[in-house]
């Protein structure tokens, strides 16, 4: 063995391949990426692979910074952004798999048509009855702008939807911890006028009550946001202004 092959630490990267256009089964391919030729995360292994390795492997990548919720995908069995995942450099292998409970487009791409969907439903922009105010901006407290904290922040990854049981089972009419928290954001939004109309529109057994807080949405936002607590505060307002 040369002296360059004994320096090399060598990770084995397996990712779960699908295409629709070949008829055949789901499987796993195996990657050896050099981890002292690559950078610290695992987005920079998947760039690497498809840039020496394997132009064919499919995957949705942007900003690399943890902003545009672009290449959220599973890691060793948590859902989290591959441009935040460090390596660990003692790690022999990472398995990486889409998010789960969703179609597949192809690859580790997912189909977000029907999480998009229930995101247009919850009318995610603000709404006034004064038609007067449209044309001036509308002023808030600094304490009611700090109602937004820990809401605004969501980049729509679909991490936490993709980790709750209840969404795996009902996503057709649970709307599950992401878009929850994206309507609990503007049902805290002093400027909106619709407060109650959007409490009645959720108050309802499987967009809102499938929440049965088991919390995996709120250990695995690679945000550190808490879906959990604005389902929760959701209900509360649902029970104070209904």
């Amino acid at each position: 063995m040369t002296e360059k092959a004994q320096n090399k630490n060598i990770i084995f990267v397996k990712t779960y391949r699908w295409d629709p256009e070949k008829n055949e089964k789901p499987y796993l391919s195996t990657y050896p990426v050099d981890l002292s030729e690559c950078g610290p995360m695992v987005l920079d292994a998947l760039i690497k692979i498809k840039n020496e390795q394997d132009t064919t492997l499919t995957f949705r990548r942007s900003c690399r910074e943890g902003i545009c919720g672009s290449c959220a995908m599973n890691i060793d069995g948590s859902n989290t952004l591959a441009c935040i995942k460090r390596i660990e450099p003692d790690k022999q292998e990472i398995q990486i798999y889409p998010l789960p409970h969703m179609f597949v487009i192809k690859d580790l791409v997912p189909d977000f048509s029907n999480f998009y969907a229930q995101y247009k439903s919850i009318e995610p922009w603000m709404k006034r009855k004064d038609n007067d105010d449209l044309n001036k901006e509308i002023y808030q407290s600094k304490e009611h702008r700090n109602r937004l904290d820990g809401l605004y922040e969501c980049i729509l990854c679909a991490c936490c939807s993709t980790s709750c049981p209840s969404y795996w089972w009902n996503s057709d009419k649970y709307l599950g911890p992401a878009i929850l928290l994206q309507a609990y954001r503007w049902i805290s939004d002093s400027r909106d006028q619709y407060t109650k109309e959007r409490l009645r529109d959720l108050e309802d057994p499987f967009k809102l009550y499938r929440c049965h807080t088991i919390l995996n949405c709120t250990k695995t936002c690679p945000k550190n946001l808490n879906p959990a607590k604005a389902i929760a505060d959701i209900k509360r307002n649902i029970s104070v202004f209904l």
